[in-house]
């Protein structure tokens, strides 16, 4: 996961929606076990509202730092 989230943060793929809008600040994530399980919330999430992100983000999140060191450590340990 690290690995992708840097791809974001380095604009590798120079058309996607995150390139475009600069977007490389890492600010919610989850993790889950089965791939299955990550579409389906994903899908979930993207069938959302904006005020519901909003929330969920703010929640968790309430400063909207980069949570991009955080992954990386976990992914060290």
């Amino acid at each position: 996961m690290p690995q992708r989230i840097l791809q974001h943060k380095e604009k590798t793929f120079k058309d996607s929606f995150s390139a475009r809008y600069s977007l490389d600040k890492l600010v919610y994530y989850e993790q889950f076990q089965m791939i299955g399980d990550a579409i389906g919330r994903e899908k979930q999430l993207k069938a959302g509202s904006r005020a519901k992100k909003l929330v969920l983000i703010t929640a968790l999140n309430p400063d909207w730092d980069d949570l991009y060191k955080e992954i990386e450590d976990i992914m060290t340990c």
